[in-house]
Order: C-alpha cells, then structure tokens, then sequence
C-alpha cells in the first residue's frame, strides 16, 4: 500500500493535526506502512506509541526515528527532532485501528466477516467453518490462534486476535486475493485493547464461558473477562448472533442484544441445531463421533460423523453448521458429508503409525484445566489400556493455571509426564514441581522430564498396543518460548520423526 499521508486525516481527530508549517510541507509524504514495532519502523512508515501493561511504545519513539521513520501518533509529547510530526490523540490504539482501516481502503466493508469468542473452541469452530465453506466452493480466510490462512499463503500471529493494523492488512490481503469471506478468533483481550476496533460482522459467535486469563498481566477479574467478551454481541454490528443454549453464561451474554439470534445445542431439542445420539466411533485408530442432526425441530437425514471426539467438539461443529448453512446456504446434506473428512490442526489432531499398530498419539492445545478435563473425559470413553498425558505450563503467567491442570489430570490419566510448555523466563523445573505439588497422593504416577523432546521420544519408545498418549498444550504452535526468544519447536514434526525412526529400527 502507498497513500499520501493527508488520507489519513479522517481517522485522526481534527485537534491532533499540528499547527506548524512542517505538516504543509510533509502532508503528501507517500506513506508505505503503518506500524506500533519500533523495529519495523522505516521512512515512510507512521508509528503509534501504544501504552500496553508491560511496555509503553512511547519509550521507543526515538528509536523508530533513528530508524527513518518521521510521523508519530502519540498521547503525549515526544522529545524528538524538529523534523519529526507528531500527532497527539487521545488514545493510540483506536487511532491506529481508525487509521488502519482508512489506509487499507475499509476491506471490512467489502467482506463477510465472522467473528468467534468463547473460552474454549474458537481454532476449531472457526477452521470448522473455513473447511466447510471452502468445500463448498465459498474461498474464506482465516485469523486466529493458529495464524492467518487464505490461499498458499500462511502467517503466523503472536495473539489469537492481532492488532488491528495486522488485521486489516490481512483483510486486505484477503480481499486483493478474492477471499471476501474470513472467520476471526475474537479474543476478550482483542475486545478489551480494541484491536477489532470498527470491524462489521455478518455474524458473532459465542461458544462457552469459563474461568481463565484472570491475574497477572491479564483480565483482573473473572466479571472483566466476561464483560470484554460480551462486547463482541453489544458493541458491533452484525446479522445474526450464534450462541451455545448450553452455557450458563449465555442469558447474559445475549442480554441487550438487538440482532436475531440463532442456538445450537446437545441438550435443548428447542434449539435451532440440535445433536442427539452422540457416540463414539472409529475409523481405523482415529477416534471420532457419530451423531443426528435436527434443523428448526425438523430431523436432517443420514448420520453425521465428525473425526473430532466429544460432545464439546459436536456442539462446535453445530456452530459451524449454523453458520454456513444458515448465512451462506450451504446444503445441510452436502455439509455432512465435508464435515466427515474435517480436520483441525492441533485440536484433537490425531496420528497413527504401522510402527506402533493399535496406539493412538493426539497433539491438542488444551492448555488448562477445562480444556484438558474436556479431552481426557472424551478420550477415556474409548477404553484405552492406558491413557497417558504428557504436558507442561506457560511460564510467568496464570499460575492458577498448574493447580488446575494438575486436578484435571490426577485420577484421569493412567501417567502424566510433566514437562516443558513455554516457560519463558521461568525455570521449568520449578514449573513441573509446582504443577506436581498439585497432585493428590493418591493420583496418577508422574514422570518429570523437562525437555520436551526428549519426553515425546520416551513416549513414543515405551508405547504399547492399546495406548492413547495425549500432547496437551502445544497443539498448533511450531515454536518454544524459552527466556526471551522464540525457538523453533514442531510437536507434530518430532513425534512424525520419532515414529519413523521407530519404524525403521524394526522395533514393533
């Protein structure tokens, strides 16, 4: 992109403009990108000091100026050269989101946007939806935990919800490409920093509410965390509102809501997607579940099978269903035979190997307590000989976390291997202790092995006939945070490895 830098004088309240005669000689400045990273800064670009709970970008002007770049926007004086114009405003981040949509020509406007929130399920409703729309010949992007997706072309997101410049850049991107459809995880963070700022939906989805991102540098109460994600159905435009009927949280989260608003459920026969007769099936050594559908109290034909295990994953797919059958008119009967070949990495992604005939590995992000009770429940329901997790937990932060995770696998799995997550500055053996201290005396053995690497070969050496050995906490992620860098670290490319090591060693 290349605008000159008048453009962006509708996002920008008319006080922040200088009264000086520098803003008459620089206001057709081309402007090339727009960025809050001072390391991204060059000439040509406009940088936004953004106040966050760690860091404050004001502090980093200076080096975004030695850098090239010339136009801040700021809430406050900078100490910079007279060269440099800086835009004063009030708030930085809805003035860099404002801008964002008005350099990248408002692609909000121009698509179909479907926008997701719940504490768990979003990655994989959200990919639910692009498989069955593409399936269906309807080109959708994706914006989400597992990164962004249209096309060949992937980028990988630090959030689950971006900043808003990476948003609408990605929506540009999308768009410029043909895709005029994007699922966007929306996170209670995103809603809370703004980062969805002026984005139009054509439908919200809210999925489930429990507790977690509550302390530390996140959500300082459990009503905060709440409230953000209720933003999402109150505060932005959109034709329809998806909700659970299951949740408790789901009376509040529709309180005020002025849109139509659809339901999907396992429990309710009143709600517009129904799912009976969930159990448990096979294909092959892939777990999955079958299951009846019924639309508007009428009994879709045919039985439905979804390659993710568990009621919670049947209530996802229903909110999947929803929306393309609902908003884009795709045939309920031939969105049941795409969701049957349906996958999602990293969310219940299964593998299997001829060395190892009759043990099933599963790589998940189930990162807390809920999620891995969730996975470990559904996963017990296929009687395996043994049931095995092997995980960790972030380091620095949500430490409530480890007394939660240590709960919901203490009496569930047969043995637990505890070991690296992403402990970033925090040691991991202190990591895996506290988590262990969890345990009740009487729970499951433990292994303590704090490289993850060497953990998952162990697993994969000892596996036995029978075995379901669940990777919990990584799922997707194809890095480590150790200390302050980003390591590479592919759970799925180690464990593919060991597997055919294993294979080649002969060593059934």
């Amino acid at each position: 992109m290349r605008k000159p830098l008048y453009t962006l004088l509708a996002a920008l309240p008319d006080s922040s403009v200088p009264a000086s005669p520098l803003w008459e000689q620089v206001k057709d400045a081309p402007i090339t990108a727009l960025c809050y990273d001072s390391r991204l800064a060059t000439e040509g670009t406009v940088f936004f000091c953004l106040v966050g709970k760690v860091t404050d970008g004001h502090t980093f002007a200076l080096s975004a100026y030695r850098r090239g770049c010339r136009f801040f926007v700021a809430e406050r004086a900078l100490d910079l050269p007279t060269d440099a114009l800086v835009f004063t405003v009030p708030d930085s981040r809805a003035t860099m989101a404002d801008c964002a949509a008005e350099f990248y020509g408002h692609p909000e406007r121009q698509m179909q946007l479907i926008g997701l929130t719940g504490t768990k399920g979003k990655t994989t409703t959200a990919l639910l939806i692009r498989s069955l729309l593409c399936g269906a010949g309807i080109p959708t992007g994706y914006i989400g935990t597992n990164g962004v997706d249209y096309g060949e072309y992937h980028y990988a997101t630090v959030n689950s919800t971006p900043e808003s410049v990476e948003i609408y850049r990605h929506l540009r991107g999308m768009l410029d490409a043909g895709f005029t459809v994007c699922a966007l995880e929306v996170s209670s963070q995103a809603l809370w920093m703004g980062r969805t700022r002026g984005l139009v939906f054509d439908s919200t989805l809210f999925l489930n509410l429990s507790r977690d991102h509550v302390g530390g540098v996140e959500h300082p109460t459990y009503e905060h965390y709440r409230d953000c994600k209720k933003q999402l159905f109150t505060d932005y435009p959109t034709r329809a509102v998806i909700v659970g009927a299951d949740d408790p949280a789901t009376p509040y989260m529709t309180e005020g809501v002025s849109a139509p608003i659809l339901t999907f459920s396992t429990e309710d026969p009143a709600a517009a997607w129904y799912a009976t007769g969930m159990g448990i099936h096979r294909q092959g050594d892939r777990p999955g579940v079958s299951f009846s559908v019924s639309c508007h109290g009428k009994a879709l034909s045919g039985e439905w099978f979804l390659p993710l295990p568990g009621d919670f994953n049947v209530r996802n797919a229903l909110a999947a269903l929803c929306v393309v059958c609902e908003g884009f008119g795709v045939d309920p009967d031939y969105a049941r035979q795409l969701l049957a070949t349906a996958s999602v990495t990293g969310r219940f992604e299964t593998v299997v190997s001829p060395a190892l005939p009759g043990v099933t590995f599963v790589i998940d992000y189930a990162h807390n307590g809920v999620s891995l009770t969730s996975i470990l429940d559904t996963l017990k329901e296929y009687r395996p000989k043994r049931l095995i997790c092997l995980f960790g937990s972030v380091g620095g932060r949500t430490r409530e976390r480890r007394r939660d995770l240590a709960e919901a696998a203490a009496y569930r799995a047969d043995l637990c291997v505890l070991t690296a997550d992403n402990p970033a500055d925090e040691p991991v053996m202190d990591i895996i202790c506290e988590i262990d201290s969890h345990f009740p005396p009487d729970g499951c053995p433990r292994i303590h092995e704090p490289d993850r690497e060497t953990a998952i070969r162990m697993l994969v050496e000892q596996a036995q006939a029978g075995d379901i050995i669940l990777l919990a906490g990584k799922g997707h992620e194809t890095y480590q945070l150790i200390g302050t860098r980003r390591v590479s670290f592919s759970e799925r490319e180690i464990l593919t490895e060991a597997l055919r090591e294993r294979a080649l060693a002969g060593i059934v």
